[in-house]
């Protein structure tokens, strides 16, 4: 199943970073995009696809959460791919499950560049890509042609679909932006993921509110068993911010147990600057979400609180960099963990590394 996870993560950290961010100018989306369309073409090559998983590949402890089946409980978080391009790439890194997006109804080129800068000290990120995307139906295309649908495994892992609100859309019509979307994924999600929580779109933190948030959830959870036709419905998570306070997650909590919402996902990337080395503090007045290791300790406490307030799955994301970190994340009350930033920087051999351990810890 893979190289042992110190001879990947030497070959990973000494000899591929290196050469990926000196790449195409050091400019990070740049080699983003090119990684992508890279593994779109291992993607359709299942030769390639089972060479990369004989080096890449891990196996760690399945579970079930929401009704979905997961071999392992360690996730890519979304953000990575978020046309759906390399979706059957990512099992062969070991990922238990991917999500992919974030989509919007509408195709929109996102903010201006650059909107990605890397933290190389302080082993974080701060992004402001507004979404870029090809549009939800880009995506429902994409996966047919790759022979992704719910249910049926075409991924290799089940997939997750992240959606959120088209920019140019008003914040009163957010909620038959997030139905388009929601119609148009369906079909292809093992879950589907509400982003009201990023900071990069003008106003879109202000739906996590609890009155807007219970009228959204309510839409989505209607729509989605009407989609299902007496079946089983696609279950919605929804993605909250770091930067709420108690009070606020509360109110999330509410809306989200009252309307019938699957779970949560804490947490999204955040608006402080806190814990950052001091050569990286040039950086800090960059506009964006930072990930990364700065945000490890405060997505634990979320998780943690979520964890003694509600009954709902959480899947815990936010400064993944070790599997110590991942362990925190399982003990705070995250049934699943995902990662970004920490694939960034240490690649495969953190999978293998949480897979590993989180195998052991769960070994009858």
């Amino acid at each position: 199943m893979g190289l042992p996870a110190p001879l990947l993560a030497g070959g990973f950290e000494r000899l591929v970073r290196p050469l990926l961010f000196a790449s195409y100018g050091g400019d990070p989306e740049a080699i983003h995009e090119r990684t992508i369309l890279a593994l779109a073409g291992v993607a359709g090559l299942p030769p390639a696809r089972g060479a990369l998983a004989l080096v890449a590949g891990s196996s760690g402890h399945p579970v079930t959460v929401a009704g979905v089946r997961f071999p392992n409980r360690v996730g890519l978080a979304a953000g990575m791919d978020k046309d759906g391009l390399a979706a059957r790439a990512w099992q062969s890194f070991g990922f238990g499950f991917v999500e992919v997006g974030t989509v919007t109804a509408h195709a929109q080129p996102g903010n201006d560049r650059p909107r990605v800068f890397r933290l190389r000290s302080s082993e974080a990120l701060i992004n402001r890509m507004g979404f870029n995307n090809a549009g939800a139906e880009a995506l429902a295309a994409t996966l047919t042609q790759a022979g992704v649908l719910r249910g049926n495994g075409g991924a290799g892992i089940p997939l997750g679909i992240s959606i959120g609100k088209t920019k140019v859309v008003a914040l009163d019509q957010a909620v038959p932006d997030y139905l388009r979307s929601l119609a148009t994924v369906a079909p292809h999600a093992d879950y589907v993921a509400v982003n009201v929580s990023s900071p990069n779109t003008p106003n879109l933190r202000t739906l996590q509110d609890g009155g807007a948030l219970a009228q959204l959830t309510d839409a989505l959870v209607k729509r989605a068993a009407e989609l299902a036709e007496g079946g089983v419905p696609v279950p919605i998570f929804v993605k909250l911010a770091p930067d709420l306070a108690w009070s606020q997650v509360d109110e999330v909590i509410a809306a989200c147990e009252s309307a019938g919402i699957a779970g949560l996902i804490a947490t999204n990337t955040t608006l402080a600057r806190d814990h950052l080395s001091p050569a990286d503090l040039a950086r800090a007045n960059e506009a964006g979400g930072l990930s990364g290791a700065p945000l490890t300790a405060r997505a634990r406490e979320v998780v943690g609180y979520l964890g003694r307030h509600t009954r709902l799955p959480v899947m815990g994301v936010g400064g993944v960099m070790t599997k110590a970190d991942a362990t925190a994340l399982f003990d705070a009350g995250a049934s699943l963990v995902q990662l970004y930033t920490g694939f960034i920087y240490h690649g495969p051999a953190l999978v293998a590394q949480i897979n590993a351990d989180d195998a052991r810890r769960n070994r009858p």
